[in-house]
């Protein structure tokens, strides 16, 4: 089978799933605190071609792409004011954590509310913790309070402190949370109330990756028809010389 089959199909498949990345950033173009993903292709490797007859090198060829790796961009987006009191945002390198039923995980997602057991949680309904794990109980939306720092207090009455970490080796479990390694902050960090962090997608950015993509796509498709119509060209003319 000819190899420029393979690697075109390689390269139609890698574009494809870059194609479902940049999609579902442009789907979260307006979810607060969301990350967006990149996606680096790499070379499966390269072959040395020869010429069968006379054993000089020809040069090396290679075996086709794939997605290397998927980075997600965990670069602080733009803070945008609410004046809605159950909206937090987080200035700085910092992570909120959350109980999920796949265990603790972190997100910068602000938009709150308080769940039917009167914990503070994200509108997924996870609870936000403290820094001991426990979740932060309100009561009520009405007469919260978030300081810079994190503690909450409920009509002046201290209910928790919102634990906020930095992370290493951050990587999706879904779209509004996280997973990665935690650690204690070391920058500035502070909780702004009434404020939401935008979504990190740059939608211009996107639609132009998107076209890039599809564009490569519609390529590597292009190769694989010319090869497959040289192929099926051949093998006619072959059966017409044995017909013959």
């Amino acid at each position: 089978m000819d190899r420029g089959l393979y690697i075109a199909a390689s390269g139609m498949l890698a574009e494809q799933l870059r194609q479902d990345l940049l999609a579902n950033d442009l789907a979260n173009v307006n979810t607060p605190g969301y990350k967006a993903d990149r996606a680096s292709q790499a070379s499966f490797g390269d072959v040395l071609l020869e010429n069968s007859a006379t054993g000089s090198v020809v040069g090396p060829m290679s075996m086709g792409t794939q997605i290397a790796s998927v980075v997600t961009d965990t670069q602080q987006a733009a803070l945008q004011q609410t004046d809605e009191p159950m909206d937090v945002a987080i200035e700085g390198d910092a992570y909120l954590e959350v109980q999920t039923p796949a265990g603790v995980r972190y997100s910068r997602g602000g938009r709150l509310l308080v769940d039917p057991q009167g914990h503070l949680a994200t509108t997924a309904g996870y609870p936000l913790l403290d820094a001991a794990g426990n979740p932060i109980t309100v009561g009520k939306e009405t007469g919260v309070e978030i300081a810079t720092d994190g503690t909450v207090s409920v009509d002046g009455k201290a209910a928790g402190k919102l634990a906020l970490v930095a992370l290493t080796g951050v990587a999706k479990q879904g779209d509004s949370v996280l997973t990665g390694t935690p650690s204690t902050p070391t920058g500035a960090v502070a909780v702004r109330q009434g404020m939401l962090e935008a979504s990190g997608v740059d939608a211009g950015r996107v639609m132009v990756d998107m076209l890039i993509s599809m564009r490569s796509f519609e390529a590597s498709q292009r190769v694989l028809h010319a090869i497959d119509d040289s192929l099926g060209r051949a093998v006619n003319a072959a059966g017409s010389v044995t017909g013959g």
